[in-house]
């Protein structure tokens, strides 16, 4: 699988056939596709986890990335593809010094999901969805810090509108403790998760840069390439959460979980399964995202989904939907629409002024 659809690192784009932006817009929507699916479908199953029965942080922090080989296929298929071609091809497209801030950002990703497991363990998903929203604030302002995206009306007016609505929940806590949860628990599993959306919010801008690097010397950054750095990235966070379920015992507390999960044992087994295939989906989607559009737009449609997952959590889980959470649900969609506006309204105006400026020359 050697998509050669390339990053815009230049003016390459405008040149490109239509067979090509066929095939760009495929991509984009493939991409899009998997997030979305990941975005409602990974915290829905990770709390489902919790909820019947599982106590085990670090073993659902793993199952976040525990779905990397699946990306072998592909990598293997692009290697193979190359080969054919030209036998001295090399087998990673990715440059050594890219690869190496693969490891980093993968044991960035690592405690990011480890911090997401051991809030979402205290949180009905619900709440957990709306706080995760916020890590659209924090891209953009890693965003403008990384990469030089720049703020603009619209985007601090989503960042205080999303930055109120996590403060409308964290007041009103007392009335959205999962039973059994205590007060303590509940607050470190709020921080926590607004903790795991910071750090998302500062590997998503990260993932671009090293994306910009790649392109260093008018090199083309492929699909192919993404995967294999999705790959890497994927490897080294499931290597980090291993050396915790090795210290924790989790490996060998498995079997005992199982036998004791409210669904029965082959269906914990499902749970676990269906945990890897979900949020490979959603790691996946997002640098696919990053790669064909850019950071921001991640940002975006991880936290437009956000009723979709709260709906979903309200009629799977059971969970209940307070007056408190509405209101935030409403601060962080106004917040999503202020800041869609403005991207669309800034991006009508560059090209009405690049229009202008072609036709004057």
């Amino acid at each position: 699988m050697d998509v050669e659809a390339t990053k815009d690192v230049g003016h390459e784009q405008a040149a490109v056939p239509g067979r090509g932006r066929a095939a760009r817009w495929l991509l984009v929507a493939l991409n899009c596709g998997m997030l979305v699916v990941g975005t409602t479908g990974g915290p829905l199953i990770s709390r489902l986890y919790f909820s019947k029965g599982g106590h085990r942080q670090w073993l659902s922090a793993w199952l976040q990335t525990a779905g990397w080989p699946l990306l072998l296929v592909p990598v293997a298929a692009s290697y193979l593809s190359r080969r054919a071609r030209d036998r001295r091809a090399p087998l990673f497209l990715t440059p050594t010094r890219v690869l190496l801030a693969g490891v980093g950002l993968g044991f960035l990703n690592g405690a990011d999901d480890f911090i997401y497991a051991y809030g979402l363990a205290y949180l009905p998903v619900s709440t957990s969805a709306i706080l995760i929203s916020t890590q659209l604030a924090f891209t953009v302002f890693f965003a403008c810090l990384i990469v030089r995206q720049r703020f603009t009306a619209a985007t601090l007016n989503a960042v205080a509108l999303l930055t109120i609505g996590a403060v409308v929940l964290g007041l009103h806590a007392s009335k959205d403790r999962p039973a059994g949860v205590t007060s303590g628990k509940y607050w470190m599993g709020f921080f926590l998760t607004l903790g795991a959306a910071a750090l998302y919010g500062l590997i998503l801008p990260l993932v671009e840069l090293a994306y910009k690097h790649a392109a260093g010397g008018g090199r083309a950054v492929t699909y192919a390439l993404v995967m294999e750095m999705q790959l890497v990235m994927g490897f080294f966070a499931t290597a980090f959460c291993t050396v915790g379920m090795v210290v924790n015992k989790d490996f060998q507390a498995i079997p005992r979980e199982a036998k004791q999960y409210e669904l029965g044992e082959a269906r914990y087994y499902v749970v676990l399964v269906f945990n890897a295939v979900l949020w490979e989906f959603f790691f996946v989607g997002a640098v696919g995202v990053i790669f064909c559009v850019h950071t921001l737009l991640a940002g975006i449609i991880i936290a437009v989904f956000i009723p979709i997952t709260e709906v979903l959590g309200v009629i799977f889980l059971h969970e209940k939907f307070s007056s408190e959470k509405g209101v935030a649900l409403v601060l962080s969609l106004w917040g999503l629409a202020s800041y869609s506006y403005g991207e669309y309204a800034d991006a009508k105006a560059k090209k009405k002024a690049a229009l202008e400026a072609e036709e004057a020359s």
